[in-house]
C-alpha cells in the first residue's frame, strides 16, 4: 500500500489533508508532538471528520498512526519509504521538521531510493517552499544536496477548506474529531513536482499557480475579513448572522466584484465561473452549520491589516489594474475599528488609531502613506463605516 506523511494532525492535517490521502488510497502516517494525539491515533488507528451542513454526515478516516514529531529518528524512516509527504503546522513550526526531513533525505539517498519525494506545503506564508528547502539545505551533507534538488520537490498549494474553532463538548465527545465544510478542493503548483503528479482525491494540479494563490488571497481571505469586520461592527457573533445582513452581505459582494474585475483583467479568468466562485463563496460563509465566529475569522487584525495581506494587498493589486476598490477600502476601514477584548493585536490597533489618528495607523500599519489614492479612500470611508455599520 502507498504511504504518506503527513506533518500535523491538526485542523488542516486531520481534517483535510489526511481524508484526501485516505481516499486516494494511501497508509497516514501522521507526525505531531501533542502527546494525547499521538496517543489515540496509534491505539484506534481511524478518526472521524464531521460534514457541517444541514444533514451534517461523520466520515471515518481509517489506516492511520501517528510518530512523535521530537523522534526524528522514527520520523526520517518514515520518510525514508514514503510515496509522499505533506507540511500543515503553520509558519512558526516549519523550521522545526527541517531536521526530520534532511535526515528522511539522506536515509533516501544512502539506501538508493531514486523515487521521488514531493512535498506538499499547506502552510500560509508566501514562498514557503523555498523558506522549507532552504532549511532543509542548510542541515543536509554537501553530498547529497544534488540528490535533493533532483529528486525532492517542495509543492506549494492553496488551503481553502474552512475549519472553525470546536466547542468544549465537542472536543469531549472525541478529542479526534474534527468538523470542516464539505469543500475539499486542494490546488497545488504543478510546475513544482519531481516526475509524475501522483492522483489524489481532491488535489489539482495547476500551471499558473500564481493566478490562484492572488485569488485565494484577493477572493477567499479578502472577503472572509471585509464580511468579519462589516459582521461585527453590526453586533453579529457568528457569521451566518453577518451573512444574512443585506448591508454587510451586498458590500461584501461589492468587494468581490472590485478584486474579481481585477483578477479577471490580470489572470483572464472566466467572468460567469469566476462570479459562480464568488457566489459560492457568500454561501459557505454563511453556512449556519459551521458555527463559525466572526470574532474568530477576524481575529489578529495587524497581520491582516499588513501591507500584502488579504485587505492592503487586495486593495492595491484591484488598483494596480486600473479598477478603484471603493468597496475593499470599507473592509479596511471597518478592519480598523475591529477591537474584540480577548483578540491578540486588535488593541494594538485601536490604540493606534485612538491616539495618533486613522492616517498614522494607515501608515504605520498598512504602508500606506498619505499620497496614496487608497489612504484617502479609507480616511473618507472610516466616519461612513462607523455610521452606517455600528450599530443595527
Amino acid at each position: 500500500m502507498k504511504k504518506a506523511v503527513q506533518f500535523g494532525a491538526g485542523n488542516i492535517g486531520r481534517g483535510f489533508i489526511g481524508q484526501l490521502f485516505h481516499e486516494s488510497g494511501y497508509e497516514v502516517v501522521f507526525v505531531d508532538v501533542v502527546p494525547d494525539v499521538v496517543r489515540l491515533l496509534n491505539e484506534q488507528r481511524c478518526y472521524t471528520i464531521r460534514i457541517a451542513s444541514e444533514n451534517p454526515e461523520d466520515i471515518p478516516i481509517s489506516n492511520v498512526r501517528c510518530v512523535n514529531g521530537r523522534d526524528i529518528e522514527a520520523v526520517s524512516s518514515e520518510l525514508a519509504t514514503t510515496d509522499i509527504a505533506c507540511t500543515a503546522v503553520g509558519v512558526n513550526v516549519l523550521p522545526a521538521i527541517a531536521p526530520a526531513l534532511a535526515q528522511g533525505i539522506q536515509k533516501r539517498a544512502e539506501s538508493g531510493n531514486s523515487e521521488p519525494l514531493n512535498i506538499i506545503i499547506c502552510e500560509n506564508m508566501a514562498h514557503a517552499d523555498r523558506f522549507l528547502q532552504e532549511k532543509v539545505l542548510e542541515l543536509l551533507p554537501e553530498a547529497h544536496q544534488e540528490y535533493l534538488s533532483s529528486n525532492v520537490g517542495f509543492v506549494m498549494s492553496v488551503v481553502a477548506r474552512m475549519v472553525p474553532f470546536m466547542t468544549d463538548e465537542q472536543r469531549q465527545e472525541d478529542p479526534l474529531l474534527v468538523i470542516v465544510e464539505a469543500y475539499k478542493r486542494l490546488p497545488v503548483d504543478k510546475t513544482a513536482f519531481i516526475g509524475a503528479v501522483p492522483e489524489i482525491v481532491g488535489v489539482e494540479p495547476c500551471e499558473n499557480f500564481q493566478a490562484y494563490v492572488d485569488d485565494k488571497l484577493f477572493t477567499h481571505n479578502c472577503g472572509h475579513a471585509v464580511s468579519a469586520y462589516l459582521g461585527y461592527l453590526r453586533g453579529y457573533e457568528y457569521m451566518y448572522q453577518a451573512m444574512r445582513d443585506d448591508l454587510v452581505r451586498n458590500t461584501t459582494l461589492a468587494a468581490l466584484s472590485e478584486t474579481g474585475a481585477a483578477l479577471i483583467k490580470r489572470y483572464g479568468f472566466d467572468p460567469e465561473k469566476h462570479k459562480a466562485h464568488i457566489d459560492d463563496l457568500i454561501e459557505r460563509f454563511g453556512n449556519i452549520a459551521l458555527g463559525d465566529q466572526v470574532a474568530r475569522v477576524g481575529r489578529d487584525p495587524l497581520r491582516k491589516l499588513s501591507p500584502e495581506d488579504r485587505l492592503i494587498g487586495a486593495a492595491k493589486f484591484t488598483l494596480e489594474q486600473g479598477i478603484f476598490p471603493e468597496n475593499v477600502c470599507k473592509g479596511i476601514a471597518a478592519g480598523l475599528l475591529f477591537d474584540p477584548p480577548d483578540d491578540p493585536t486588535a488593541h494594538i490597533v485601536r490604540d493606534l488609531v485612538e491616539n495618533r489618528g486613522t492616517e498614522a495607523a494607515l501608515a504605520e500599519i498598512c504602508g500606506l502613506n498619505g499620497s496614496c489614492p487608497l489612504t484617502q479612500a479609507v480616511l473618507e470611508a472610516f466616519p461612513v463605516v462607523e455610521k452606517e455599520f455600528r450599530s443595527r
